[in-house]
Parts: C-alpha cells; sequence; structure tokens
C-alpha cells in the first residue's frame, strides 16, 4: 500500500513553474489535496490528485488564525489521515505541522526523491529552473538537497 500524500498550493505553483508537475505522480502516485488548495492554485490538477475535504473543520479554523487556508487545510486533513505525509514549503507550516506530529517534505524534498528513485537524472536543472523562479531557496538547503540527492 503506498503511503498517502497530502500536498499544499506551493508545491502545485513551483512544480507547474518549472514545467515537472508530472513528477508528483512520478514520485508517489497519488496526491491528495484540500478543496481550498484548489483554490488557492486557481489552475485545473491533473485528474491524478484527490480532493478530499478536511474532517476536523475546527481544527482547520483554528490553524487559519496563523496560516493561510491551503496551508490549514492540508494540516487538519494531514491530522485526519494517519500515516500520510504533508508536503509544505512555507517555514511557518512546516513548524505548526511538525508540533502536531506530521511526517513532512517539501516540494525540494519531493525533487530529491524523484533523484534518488531515478526518474531524473539530476536536481541541479531544476533547482537552477526553480531559483529562475520567485521561490525562496536557502543557500543551506540548496547544498543539503545536493548532498541529499548525491550530488
Amino acid at each position: 500500500m503506498h503511503k498517502i500524500i497530502i500536498c499544499d498550493t506551493s508545491c502545485f505553483i513551483v512544480l507547474t513553474n518549472i514545467s515537472e508537475l508530472d513528477l508528483l505522480q512520478k514520485v508517489y502516485a497519488q496526491i491528495v489535496t484540500t478543496p481550498e488548495v484548489l483554490d488557492e492554485f486557481g489552475e485545473t490538477l491533473p485528474q491524478w490528485v484527490i480532493i478530499e475535504r478536511a474532517v476536523n473543520y475546527q481544527l482547520q479554523q483554528v490553524l487559519e488564525l496563523q496560516l493561510d487556508k491551503g496551508e490549514s487545510s492540508a494540516i487538519a486533513l494531514a491530522i485526519g489521515t494517519p500515516g500520510c505525509t504533508v508536503i509544505l514549503d512555507d517555514i511557518k507550516a512546516r513548524k505548526v505541522a511538525e508540533k502536531l506530529g506530521l511526517d513532512i517534505t517539501g516540494t525540494i524534498g519531493v525533487i530529491i526523491k524523484a533523484k534518488l528513485k531515478g526518474i531524473i537524472p539530476s536536481i541541479k536543472p531544476l533547482i537552477a529552473k526553480i531559483k529562475a523562479t520567485n521561490f525562496r531557496l536557502t543557500e543551506d538547503i540548496e547544498k543539503e538537497a545536493l548532498i541529499t540527492a548525491e550530488e
């Protein structure tokens, strides 16, 4: 059985901006997201993305006091989905998810996993494309990513 992967808006945006959205499906097979993330993304998502509403709406509303609707809904959905991984890039959202005991990764983590699974030959060209967008990527994260991806 595949692990359930819940995706926030930023990963969809970044991978779409570098024309690599299909990497998500190649790496994880099945991706789940929320109606709020779909609204924030503002484009049609591929058929392989399942849209699910978070059951714990009260938790989602509490999270919205400090995070945006997409992140809040993704975290609330993850809380109600045992054993899942949630893809979050926003540092504040990641800290909240960690405090709640969730398994998290980010867009760069998805790219590293694609390299380690042999789906892509190198993360360097994708990192270069990402840096050409408005996505903030620190030098430390880039260095760590290259080491983790064995490049």
